[in-house]
């Protein structure tokens, strides 16, 4: 059985990135400036391996971000809302600040292994697994021995390779992302082992700020 590759990428900054609000599967919002120059360059870097087959979320952050990688490689996207950012309900679009202390206790439940509680009004983890999960084993299940690059969102990152690389929901908070880095594993009989995991020294240094 050959190796499938898959790269795992999250979009570039939207202004509810820079301002620290929440900003889940309710929230649509395009890339800012830095966004856009963080999609670029994420392209640029990806451009480095031969791709199969590019797909992102359906939100337009994500998109956006796969469409300079589209336009640059020739490959077609498709949108998949299965791959969504999970659903923050009743906290969407809200300063992290101002909700910080209820994130806090979902937060801690979260922890203690109880990964079935929801967002009020949104999703729990594992429902986010669970959807996010059977939508990219699909794609692998059909594209065996293919390079294939996923366009997504941190909180699926978190979600996703907590449990492929056996943290268990639990341990999310563990798996570091960034605007624009980008994670390699490499999938084989049903087990994901990691090549490289939030790498970002393809941003280069915007608005004066480092993003490494």
């Amino acid at each position: 059985m050959s190796k499938t590759r898959l790269f795992i990428a999250r979009h570039g900054e939207t202004e509810y990135n820079r301002k620290g609000m929440l900003q889940g599967r309710g929230i649509n919002a395009p890339l800012n400036e830095t966004g856009i120059l963080q999609a670029k360059q994420l392209s640029g870097y990806l451009m480095n391996y031969e791709s199969d087959f590019l797909v992102s979320s359906s939100l337009t952050r994500a998109e956006q971000t796969a469409g300079y990688y589209s336009s640059d490689t020739g490959l077609s996207l498709t949108k998949n809302a299965d791959l969504d950012e999970m659903d923050f309900g009743d906290f969407e679009g809200a300063p992290f600040l101002d909700v910080m202390d209820e994130i806090k206790r979902l937060d801690t439940a979260w922890r203690s292994g109880e990964v079935e509680v929801k967002v009020p009004g949104g999703e729990s983890p594992q429902e986010v697994f669970s959807r996010a999960d059977e939508a990219v084993k699909n794609y692998l299940a059909s594209r065996e021995g293919e390079t294939l690059v996923l366009i997504v969102h941190g909180r699926l990152i978190r979600i996703l390779l907590s449990e492929w690389l056996g943290y268990g929901l639990e341990n999310m908070h563990m798996i570091e992302h960034t605007n624009g880095s980008v994670n390699q594993i490499v999938c084989k009989k049903g087990n994901f082992e990691p090549v490289y995991l939030n790498k970002t020294e393809h941003l280069m240094i915007l608005n004066g700020q480092s993003y490494e």
